[in-house]
Formats: structure tokens, C-alpha cells, sequence
């Protein structure tokens, strides 16, 4: 019951971060240098925050429909 509660606060706060994270038109460019030579890593961290997202907010939707009383 306990790790329920925690990750029905946890997703959410990771969520947010993750959504706060991405900045509409600068990406995270401005946070590793914005030079051309972190173009690959740039692309990679921010894929991998896009797919961090879509994760968290299906889990997001599912952790309440799976552990809801019938």
C-alpha cells in the first residue's frame, strides 16, 4: 500500500521535472554549452528526455487504472 502512495507522488514530481526540463525552442543547449561540438550528445540527452516523458506519463495514467479497487 505504501509503495503505491510513494509512486503515485514520485511519477508526478519526475513528470513535471521532465516536462520543465524540455524548453519550448532552446532545447537544452544553453544548459551543455550550445556549441557544435555537444551537437551529438545534445540530440541524444534530449531524445532520451522526450522518451523519460512519454514513460512517466503512461505510467502516469496506468498506475491508478491498475490499482484502483474493483
Amino acid at each position: 500500500m505504501f509503495f503505491i502512495i510513494f509512486l503515485q507522488i514520485l511519477i508526478p514530481v519526475l513528470l513535471i521535472g521532465a516536462i520543465l526540463l524540455q524548453m519550448q525552442g532552446s532545447g537544452l543547449s544553453k544548459t551543455f554549452g550550445g556549441g557544435g561540438e555537444f551537437y551529438r550528445s545534445k540530440q541524444s540527452i534530449e531524445k532520451m528526455l522526450i522518451w523519460t516523458t512519454v514513460v512517466l506519463a503512461v505510467l502516469f495514467g496506468l498506475i491508478p487504472l491498475l490499482f484502483a479497487p474493483r
